[in-house]
């Protein structure tokens, strides 16, 4: 027997093997079969009808409905002002719980980035609120920004300073804000946690490096710690982004239903829409809320990846 003959006997069996290991049985590609049809059933289709009655008059009911173009859209953008007041309630409740939120939780992830027995307590101390139900979050500070018997007004009392004493979400001008400090202390554990994963994962040698060269705190910060942390820093403003539009059950626990004119925002405004058989309507504003949703979270990712670069 020839070399050559040795080697192909040899090898014969071992590309046996691999033909069998790259076989697959044809039942496998039946089993993602029960999970596309569910999805299909219960967001594809809801979500292309969504679209479908935006352009409609349905009541909800009705076998027969009209379809009217753009006149929802119309309406929504320049003839309610339910919509547009909703609007501008969760534009100023995002940008204050964006900013907020990752201000706060970046700054306790700095602190508490050193796996000690006192920063991995203190971490899951403050992620406890994250684990609550929406509802209770609602009625815990529901009773804080109470102007009679709540914790803070009755604290400023006992420290002898009535003067700094309010109406928290009695007062139009405040009440969107105080909801925003609501929002902050319930999501700002998880935001911590994603920071201090990102945080740990930036090699220590950087930061030797650095130091040996002379570089301060603030320089570490800017050099290091902010190009490098991005892809952490993405994932919590789209986060943050997507729950303060989403904060309905907060809303309806803290304020009622319907919550007052100073505490809605767009989803509790199309709950509302429902609500009144406007189903064709209510479409239309779920429209444009994906839309500004979309909008708004590639901008503010687009922004924070030109300041990240320095650009």
């Amino acid at each position: 027997m020839s070399e050559t003959t040795a080697i192909v006997t040899r090898d014969a069996p071992r590309r046996r093997a691999k033909r069998s290991s790259r076989h697959v049985s044809p039942l496998l590609y039946l089993f993602p079969i029960p999970a596309l049809v569910l999805y299909t059933v219960f967001f594809v289709i809801p979500t292309l009808q969504t679209f479908q009655y935006s352009v409609t008059n349905w009541d909800g009911y009705s076998p027969e409905f009209d379809y009217v173009g753009i006149d929802n859209f119309v309406r929504a953008i320049a003839g309610d002002a339910l919509f547009t007041n909703a609007l501008g309630n969760n534009m100023r409740f995002m940008v204050v719980v964006v900013i907020g939120q990752t201000a706060v939780a970046l700054i306790m992830a700095i602190l508490l980035v050193k796996n000690t027995k006192t920063t991995i307590f203190l971490r899951a101390l403050y992620f406890f609120p994250t684990i609550l139900s929406s509802v209770s979050v609602g009625f815990i500070w529901k009773f804080v920004y109470d102007p009679n018997f709540g914790v803070i007004n009755s604290s400023l009392d006992a420290l002898g300073m009535p003067g700094l004493k309010s109406s928290f979400l009695g007062d139009p001008a405040q009440a969107i804000y105080w909801l925003a400090v609501t929002q902050i202390w319930f999501h700002a554990g998880m935001m911590i946690v994603i920071f201090v994963a990102g945080l740990q994962a930036i090699p220590a040698e950087f930061y030797e490096a650095a130091e040996v060269d002379g570089a301060g705190p603030w320089r570490r910060f800017t050099s290091i710690t902010w190009p490098l942390i991005a892809p952490a820093m993405s994932i919590v403003v789209a986060y943050t982004t997507i729950q303060s539009f989403k904060a309905f059950d907060v809303v309806l626990s803290i304020s009622g239903n319907p919550p007052s004119a100073s505490l809605d925002i767009l989803s509790t405004r199309i709950y509302s829409t429902f609500a009144n058989s406007q189903f064709g309507y209510a479409a239309t504003q779920s429209v444009l809320f994906i839309i500004f949703i979309l909008v708004i979270t590639f901008v503010i990712r687009r922004f924070l990846r030109l300041v990240q670069r320095g650009e």
